[in-house]
Order: structure tokens, then C-alpha cells, then sequence
């Protein structure tokens, strides 16, 4: 398999490095905006080389976004029309109605697939299989450290509370993982979203609290800081490789 990655930050190295190792993969192609972000990034992965996305989309079998919504944006059906699988990190992207619904068609007739990995939090997979009977209410609560944020408190406040749709939208960066479950679950307008700087806290939390006909759900995780970004989870990263794993891998956990 050939895959290509969008975005050579944390996420997309942790990626790349990961791929490095696994003996399904062939070649890695790597782009970023930034170019001396794909080239230290590409002196450390044996497989790698660095081509623009529109080249490497003839040479690849996936490709990877591990950059910004607005790569999603200009990439996304690119990506999909060349007919290649796409793995999306940036989920918030997702919360523009007409734009997903353009995605999902474009894959639809290409015979693609669009991947969303969980990201930093616990318990999608069970408010998947909620909402395929009735999902009354879905709640994520989400605490970071206020520079995670870009903020300054002093004590423990409340930022933000409203729909998971407002919430990507004001915290592009931060918030992907209410996309994520938006779409796992009850929709971005009716995904309630709390979240919480606490110049107390050293890691970044995600509670998720769903009930329904199915009973009741309580996920928590408290994440590590990614070394190489702290304002992302590691366990984002984590999530995107298990992703790729998932991908090669005959038995699948669903």
C-alpha cells in the first residue's frame, strides 16, 4: 500500500513514523505548506519522499490529512474524485452541511471511503451503536490547561456551552473530537458542548455522556500532551495510527 500524508506536524509525523514500520506499506509521500516542516520530516522516514498533492494522488492508495479544515477543504474531493480512500483528522471541517454532503457523494461515486478516527476521546464506538436505536441527548465535556486554549484564568472557568456545531467553529483547533461524535451520534445542532479551562489541570480530559433507549454512557479519558504540539492529545495521534492499522488488517474491531 502507498500512502500520502497532508500535514507534517505532530499528528502527521507520528503518522508517517508509525507507517515507517509497517511492512504493508511501499512509499510515503509527504506534503506541508510548510516546506521545512515536510523536509525534517522526511530525513527521518526511510520510505518517505515529498510531492505535491496533486502529484502524489496518482501514486497512492490513501491518503492522510493531518493539517487544518482548510485542507479538508481543498483537498477533501480532490482526493476522493482521483478515487482514493481519505482518512480525516480535521473533523470539524464535517460540521458544513452542504460541503460533507459533497464529500459523501463524491465517495459514494467513486467507490471510496472517508475514515474518521475518534481522536483524543473514549466511547464513540458505543454512542455509534446507540443511535442506531434512539439517542435522547449526547454531552461532551472538555477540559484542557487554559494555554492549550489560548487563554489566560486563573481558576477554573467555563469558555464555552452550546451546540458541538458553534463549538467547532469558534475552536477550530481544539474541539475536533465534537465532530467526530456529532456524526457518531445525534447531529452537530442537538451534541451539547461544555468546555472548560482549568489552570490546574496538566492533561487534556473528554467526558462523553449519552443516554438513550440503549441505557446510559459515561467515557472519560485524561490524555497526555502530544510531545511535539501540546495543544493536541498524543492519544490523537494514537487514534489516526490504530486508524491506518485498521486499514491493513484482516480482523477488524468494530
Amino acid at each position: 500500500m502507498k500512502l500520502g500524508i497532508i500535514g507534517c506536524g505532530a499528528i502527521g509525523t507520528d503518522v508517517a513514523k508509525a507507517a515507517d514500520k509497517m511492512k504493508e506499506i511501499e512509499n510515503i509521500y509527504l506534503f506541508d505548506i510548510n516546506k521545512a516542516a515536510s523536509d525534517k520530516l522526511c530525513k527521518t522516514v526511510k520510505k518517505a519522499k515529498i510531492k505535491p498533492v496533486e502529484e502524489f494522488l496518482d501514486d497512492v492508495d490513501i491518503a492522510f490529512e493531518a493539517a487544518s479544515q482548510q485542507a479538508v477543504i481543498e483537498y477533501g474531493v480532490k482526493v476522493l474524485e482521483s478515487g482514493k480512500d481519505l482518512v480525516i483528522m480535521s473533523i470539524g471541517s464535517l460540521f458544513d452541511d452542504a460541503f460533507r454532503k459533497k464529500m459523501e457523494d463524491t465517495a459514494r461515486k467513486n467507490n471510496c471511503k472517508i475514515y474518521l478516527p475518534s481522536g483524543a476521546v473514549c466511547g464513540i464506538d458505543g454512542v455509534l451503536a446507540a443511535s442506531m436505536g434512539k439517542l435522547d441527548s449526547v454531552t461532551l465535556v472538555t477540559t484542557k490547561p487554559p494555554a492549550s486554549l489560548g487563554k489566560k484564568v486563573d481558576e477554573r472557568t467555563i469558555i464555552f456551552e452550546g451546540s458541538a456545531r458553534e463549538a467547532v467553529k469558534q475552536f477550530p483547533k481544539n474541539i475536533n473530537v465534537a465532530a467526530c461524535l456529532s456524526i457518531a451520534g445525534v447531529g452537530f445542532d442537538e451534541t451539547k458542548v461544555e468546555i472548560v479551562a482549568d489552570p490546574v489541570e496538566t492533561r487534556i480530559s473528554h467526558k462523553i455522556l449519552a443516554h438513550g433507549n440503549f441505557g446510559r454512557l459515561r467515557a472519560e479519558v485524561e490524555n497526555m500532551p502530544n510531545p511535539n504540539n501540546p495543544q493536541s492529545s498524543y492519544m490523537a495521534s494514537l487514534s489516526a495510527i490504530a486508524v491506518l492499522k485498521k486499514i491493513i488488517d484482516p480482523i477488524q474491531i468494530a
